[in-house]
């Protein structure tokens, strides 16, 4: 399965921001207790690249592992060495588009006007991160009316409580934050067990069949 496939399979992208590096294994582990196969690691956290390069080795054939907050093209080949199978930006950058997609990975850039959404996936884009996706499921629902072909994932203010809403209008990923994992929380067995749990509710949350 690519890791295009595997995105849009599994479809929660677990977002870690600010995590202490020693940690993120041990979160990435507990991702994938409940279910999780998709982990985005942002590249403006402590030691980011060697984060990235532990999960890809740690985790390999049980978690996707990709590099996110990537602002340039030189960024996105920094990550893409380190073993990110997918990059993710919150701005949509032509160079860092086409220097990913050159790579072999998967370039999910973040756009919020049907302009820039059009214009990323024009350009080469696999899924587009819709940022911020506090503007509501309904503006997901009123972009694909006109551009139905693009794959969107909302990413920012998606929680168990709106996910489903998001899901019915149409995305088909969906990048997950503090919901998820909150790094400001102090890494105890409890609050490790809550992820897990956490990880699980999201995923069924998107693998069901409610609408």
């Amino acid at each position: 399965m690519s890791t295009l496939q595997h995105l849009l399979r599994n479809k929660i992208v677990a977002i870690i921001r600010g995590a202490v590096p020693g940690d993120v294994l041990q979160i990435a582990m507990a991702l994938h207790e409940g279910g999780v196969r998709c982990l985005e690691v942002t590249l403006n956290s402590e030691n980011a690249l060697q984060v990235i390069e532990n999960i890809a080795h740690h985790m390999q054939g049980k978690l996707e592992v990709g590099a996110g907050t990537v602002l340039t093209g030189a960024e996105a080949a920094d990550a893409v060495a380190a073993g990110a199978k997918f990059i993710i930006s919150p701005i949509m950058n032509t160079d860092v588009i086409r220097k990913t997609k050159e790579l072999g990975a998967v370039s999910i850039p973040g756009a919020f006007t049907p302009t820039e959404i059009f214009n990323a996936y024009n350009t080469g884009a696999d899924i587009i991160k819709v940022f911020p996706g506090t503007s509501g499921a309904g503006f997901i629902k009123e972009v694909l009316a006109p551009l139905p072909h693009i794959p969107l994932m909302p990413t920012g203010g998606i929680s168990l409580q709106n996910i489903h809403e998001f899901k019915n209008a149409g995305a088909v990923a969906f990048g997950i934050g503090k919901s998820l994992v909150n790094t400001s929380q102090k890494l105890t067995d409890s609050y490790l067990l809550e992820i897990k749990t956490n990880a699980g509710l999201f995923m069924q949350a998107v693998t069901d069949n409610i609408k």
